[in-house]
Order: structure tokens, then sequence, then C-alpha cells
């Protein structure tokens, strides 16, 4: 089968790492997604152990549309009746980009009607009840060339079912793994978030120290499909416990707001890390080590300042940060995230290397600093 995963700008290289991991084979990469090769029970394995990935799909079929009559006979001439049962609903959805067919809503209707046609005649009904399960079409236009797949995640895959309250600007958890990816956790190396909101990076540090799967304990769109054989599922999440190991080093998470504490506390309860993440009230412009003579990597998303009224606030807090860390933990790594452009001016160091990422829609820069060199 041909698999397509979805995710953040600036992801893909995480999303393959975890295809090659798992043992699959990659076709294509672009902006936002990767393409793959795999056995039905990719599914799974896919759904319980992608770190970084958004959605995944099922590719049913891609062909070029430049009109709506190519459109209509390409969905059509796909074997819908292999994925959508005579009760089944079929919603569509989709994206057109740089083609010539751009209307969203009109390429949906177009979708649905071939989709209809062809079970039409596979059926025998004239009219669908759609009682049935769900099954989720979804369209991807991109330069004329139109990829159709059906949803197997349903809720996202950056969802893992432990944050069920977050703080007013929640990080994603596939970016926040991602950031504690690219900062090297290793063993006998404390980890810290002195802005730690929700806990999002420290619970996705234990996650992957861990090697915790993320999917673990959440279900997915793929498990009603009628063309998955049921079994898989529950091979993939006995292959992911057997797969959890320990961890030598610490994790810390703390907050200026008691209530982010409670929330972070709660959500690491529920991802079962709460034994592997300390997570205490503390003010980040009196931060100190807390471990003494400890080796350590801070790994931190503060507040942007998006706001005008927001952002002289944000960047005093920056400056605060550089002094701090500055004086108490001189040669500790520190990777922060953040859209503000001003960042290192005010923090007072320039980094030693900077990634461009996407935090949703927002566009930012992880400053990653190896060793001061003020």
């Amino acid at each position: 089968m041909i698999f397509v995963a979805s995710c953040l700008f600036g992801m893909e290289k995480f999303v393959a790492e975890d295809i090659d991991a798992l043992g699959y084979k990659r076709l294509e990469t672009m902006d936002g997604r990767v393409i793959f090769e795999a056995p039905p029970e990719a599914v799974a394995r896919c759904s319980v152990f992608f770190r970084y990935a958004e959605r995944l799909y099922v590719s049913v079929g891609e062909f070029y549309a430049y009109d709506f009559d190519e459109l209509f006979e390409g969905v059509k001439a796909l074997p819908w009746q292999e994925y959508i049962p005579k009760d089944g609903a079929f919603p569509v959805k989709g994206h057109a980009i740089k083609s010539k067919l751009f209307s969203v809503p009109d390429c949906q209707k177009i979708v649905k009607k071939a989709i209809v046609e062809k079970l039409k005649k596979n059926y025998g009904l004239s009219v669908f009840p759609e009682t049935g399960k769900k099954v989720q079409v979804e369209f991807f236009i991109f330069k004329d060339k139109a990829t159709i797949m059906i949803d197997t995640s349903g809720v996202g895959l950056h969802k893992r079912g432990y944050r069920t309250e977050a703080n007013d600007a929640p990080l994603r958890e596939t970016l926040a793994a991602a950031l504690v990816k690219l900062s090297r956790p290793r063993e006998n190396v404390i980890t810290v978030d002195p802005l730690c909101g929700s806990g999002t990076i420290a619970i996705e540090a234990a996650l992957l120290v861990t090697n915790t799967a993320p999917g673990m304990k959440r279900t997915f769109a793929g498990e009603s499909l009628v063309f998955f054989d049921d079994a898989i599922w529950g091979r993939a999440r006995e292959e992911a416990e057997s797969l959890q190991s320990s961890w030598c080093g610490g994790i810390y998470g703390y907050d200026i707001d008691p209530k982010c504490i409670e929330v972070s506390r709660q959500n690491a309860k529920r991802a079962g890390v709460e034994k592997l993440v300390e997570f205490a009230v503390g003010d980040v412009r009196k931060f100190k080590s807390p471990v003494d003579n400890a080796r350590g990597t801070i790994v931190t998303n503060p507040p942007y300042g998006e706001r005008m009224s927001d952002r002289k606030e944000a960047e005093l807090l920056y400056k605060e940060m550089g002094r701090v860390f500055t004086k108490e933990v001189p040669f500790w790594q520190i990777y922060v995230l953040t859209c503000n452009e001003m960042f290192e001016r005010c923090f007072g160091r320039r980094a030693n290397k900077v990634r461009k990422l996407y935090n949703g829609m927002i566009p930012c820069t992880y400053y990653q600093f190896f060793k001061n060199n003020k």
C-alpha cells in the first residue's frame, strides 16, 4: 500500500526517520508530507509509533487533473468498493495548491459525485444512506496532480491523549518532541523547561527518552476501517510496550503560575510519566539548577509577545533569561523556540545554530546554544 504522512513544515526529516526506523520504503518527500510504501499492517504500527507526523493517510490513487472532467473520471476509476462499505459514510474534504482547479468546495462536490457514481455501479444503489462507519476521504491537488486519500488518524496524531487541559498558547506535542530530539538528550544530563506551561516539552522528553510510543494510549480512525485486519492494532501496541526502556537522567519543568504546574502534573500522570518528570512553581528570572553541579540542557518555548502590548514584556523576559542562564548555568546547552526576531539581541548571545520550524501556522526559529561564546 501507499501511505502519506503529513506534518508541520520543517518536520519532514523527523517523519522520514520514523518511517525508516519502522523499516518502510520512502518514495517522496515534499513540504509538509512524506509518501512511503508499506504493507497494510503499517497503518497500526505507524499510528502507534509516529512521534512527529500530524496525520496518516492511505493513498487510494493519484493522477493529473487539469479540469473537473478529469478530476471526476480519475476519482471514478479508483476501486472505492474496496474501501467504502455499502452503508459507509464518506465525507470529502481537501486542499488545492498551485493548480488550475483551485475551488475547494467545487472539488469536494466533484470527488463526492464521482465516488457515488462508482459505488452505484458496484452496489446497485441509487441512494446511499451513509449510516455506517465513517470513511473520511481527502484530496490534495498540488501543481495539477491529484492525490486521493483516506484518513486513518481521525483526531490528529499530535493529540496523544494526555493533554486534556492546556494553557492559552499550547505547543503541539509533535513539535515539542522535535525540540527535545534536536537537543540530543543523554543519560546523566538533566533536561529542564523553565517556562513549561502545560508541561508538553517535559512530557514529550520523558516519552522520547524511554522510547514510549506516543500512540499507545489512544484510538485511531483506522481501527474502524473495514479494509484493515482488526488484529494488527493489538500487535502494534504489544510491540510498543515491549520496546519501552528506563532512563537515568532527570527531567524538570517550572512555571511561575501554580495552575500551570497542576495542569502539567495531571498531564504527566495521564501520559504515564509522572515518576520521570518533576514539576514545581518557579520564576525563570530566578533560575537555578535543580541539581548541584549537574550537566544540563534547557529546552523551552517562552512567550512570543505577538501582540504589541506583550512584545516589550517578552523581550524583557528574554534579556533576563540570558542574564540568569549565563550566571547560573554557563556551560549548559540551551534551546529556545520563538517567533520573535529580536530574541538573540535581547538574550545577549548569538546562537551556534538556528533552525526554521512552524508552531502550527506560526513561523518560528529554534535557537540552539551549544557553548557560551559571549
